[in-house]
């Protein structure tokens, strides 16, 4: 979907199809005819954004056959749908029975992760409408967490150096500008804003490189949207795009019935990381154990945001819309491409039985949050 910033800026909301498996073109033009297609409907809007999951040897074959490209765009022709944001974290098997830190790899020291984004720039640079400011790619924060050595982070700035200059050679080369956002996750090297707005000081002077802001990683790490935002202006790193997505809260992980309804979470796809409020943190939801319980709980799973977890669970919504205030409600914005990230739609406690269910989901958060990024003063297009 499209708004219009009272600074006259277009800014896009998109859903992301990482929540779908497919790998192949076959299988991401189906999803497009499919439920991309019924999304739009339920919506009745003009123009849908989708924020594409390529995995790389599609991201490859793309980048590399204008007639694979060509099919790709004649469906989101069809569709009705535009992109102007890629979803470059996962590398591949996203949907396999465990992904767990497989995710995390390849990470930003080896060569198939700057191979693999490179690729999704030049795809990105020939999908992007005509007046669209800009194109994003969201990735990974360097890597999980241990290990992690000093020589290892100076692979990574010389590989981030690399994509640096490949991104002002496609800008030179077709007048269209990408830019990559590193997206800090609870568990990473880069797992908290500050952390992030360190590590990427050096490359905020042209814009290309900068912060993918996840509203549910940041609510996951308790960081309070003001001080990160704080946080970034004093290191002058820009916002390229953010995930306006909720996690799981805990009021009182003390609570039987609480913790009952959690157990319906735990599941083995994904990881869940959890934190307690001023405590520790852990790396799933089967460690619960390791917490002391003794104030609130958030935990990585990514929840509808416009259909609350049943009571006493709750969602940190109030931080995705505290956090959407500060990206989009001042007098400029300081992002123009927000996403919906729920990937989890398969492994809630009730999932959706069908595409058509899956769609009204989905739909329903675009929804939701197409309401507050209006109410922020923002015009619908």
């Amino acid at each position: 979907m499209r708004f219009r910033h009272p600074d006259g800026s277009l800014v896009h909301l998109a859903y992301c199809t990482n929540v779908h498996p497919a790998e192949d073109l076959d299988g991401v033009i189906a999803q497009l005819d499919g439920c991309s297609a019924l999304v739009r409907k339920e919506l009745d809007v003009p123009v849908l954004g989708v924020g594409l999951w390529l995995a790389h040897q599609l991201a490859d074959q793309l980048a590399n056959s204008e007639d694979a490209l060509e099919r790709l765009q004649q469906a989101l022709r069809r569709n009705g749908l535009e992109v102007v944001t890629l979803n470059g974290f996962p590398y591949a098997g996203f949907h396999d029975e465990v992904v767990g830190k497989k995710v995390y790899l390849p990470d930003w020291t080896q060569p198939e992760r700057l191979h693999y984004t490179r690729n999704l720039v030049d795809v990105l640079a020939q999908l992007l409408p005509p007046d669209a400011a800009y194109g994003s790619i969201s990735t990974l924060p360097l890597a999980w967490r241990t290990p992690w050595t000093g020589e290892q982070d100076t692979r990574a700035r010389a590989a981030v150096s690399r994509l640096e200059m490949h991104l002002a050679r496609v800008e030179e080369s077709t007048g269209r500008q990408i830019r990559v956002a590193f997206e800090p996750e609870p568990g990473c090297v880069i797992e908290l804003v500050p952390q992030g707005a360190e590590w990427l000081a050096p490359y905020g002077a042209d814009g290309r490189i900068g912060l993918c802001l996840d509203t549910c990683h940041l609510a996951v790490q308790f960081e309070e949207p003001a001080a990160a935002f704080a946080v970034l202006d004093r290191f002058g790193v820009p916002v390229v795009k953010s995930q306006v997505s909720a996690a799981l809260h805990v009021a009182d992980p003390g609570d039987a019935e609480a913790r009952r309804l959690l157990a319906e979470f735990a599941e083995p796809k994904f990881l869940h990381q959890t934190r307690e409020r001023g405590g520790a943190g852990i790396d799933n939801l089967d460690a619960l154990d390791q917490l002391a319980g003794s104030d609130a709980w958030r935990v990585h799973f990514h929840v509808p945001v416009h259909a609350a977890p049943r009571p006493p669970l709750s969602s940190t919504t109030d931080v995705l819309e505290e956090s959407l205030g500060y990206l989009v409600g001042g007098a400029h914005p300081r992002t123009q491409h927000l996403e919906s990230e729920t990937y989890t739609w398969s492994v809630l406690p009730s999932s959706p039985r069908d595409t058509a269910e899956l769609a009204e989901g989905i739909a329903g958060e675009l929804a939701w949050l197409r309401s507050r990024i209006v109410a922020l003063g923002l015009e619908a297009l």
